[in-house]
């Protein structure tokens, strides 16, 4: 019976893991789709950026939902190979009598064991801050850059800060107001990867974790 319980948790397991890759490939398609239209020609805004920025952000928040139920299974799986296959290839120390409780209590009664921000962080941690940190470049590029402008001068890079804040308007917002907007937001992201939950769970055994 635990090896066909462990086959179907690892089906499960894989099931929402290949789930979790499915918006990370999302999120790489929009952002080298959209930096491709934004850097291409001159005539495109740097709103479109922005606005890859901002679908990234849609496909994180499905993803860090979609990693919750990922851990639920993953723990499930955790618990069988430490406390019993491990047991059963080379026992090491007396095996606990209430090992299986925990899997048992979340059969009957299946929770989340990770709060939506700590997953929401560690998904940014893993993957969604190298796609952030490239869009950012690309933005600073585009509107400092007088070559990415439409109607300006060839030059390599802006002369002043006031060309910067110019070429940031988006619509009836200021360029300053967008500035400050995105510093915000990369200040709220840097907090994300500096920020660490304390280790508990099977996150506390071992590294290999995604």
């Amino acid at each position: 019976m635990i090896i066909h319980y462990y086959r179907g948790e690892i089906g499960r397991m894989t099931s929402w893991r290949d789930r979790i890759d499915r918006t990370t490939n999302w999120s790489m398609t929009v952002v080298a789709g959209l930096l491709s239209v934004s850097l291409s020609t001159p005539s495109s805004h740097h709103g479109v950026v922005l606005f890859a920025m901002l679908l990234v952000s849609v496909f994180l928040v499905i993803e860090a939902r979609r990693y919750r139920f990922f851990d639920v299974y993953r723990a499930r799986v955790r618990q069988l190979e430490r406390h019993y296959f491990s047991q059963a290839l080379c026992p090491q120390a007396e095996l606990k009598p209430d090992w299986a409780e925990a899997i048992a209590a979340s059969l009957r009664r299946p929770v989340f064991l990770m709060a939506y921000r700590e997953a929401l962080f560690r998904r940014i941690r893993r993957n969604y801050i190298w796609m952030y940190l490239i869009l950012l470049l690309a933005w600073a590029l585009k509107i400092s850059s007088p070559k990415l402008q439409q109607n300006e001068a060839p030059a390599e890079f802006v002369s002043s800060l006031s060309q910067i804040v110019q070429n940031a308007h988006l619509g009836p917002l200021h360029g300053g107001i967008v500035l400050a907007l995105v510093g915000a937001f990369y200040i709220a992201l840097l907090f994300s990867i500096l920020y660490r939950e304390p280790k508990d769970g099977e996150i506390a055994h071992g590294e290999v974790h995604v």
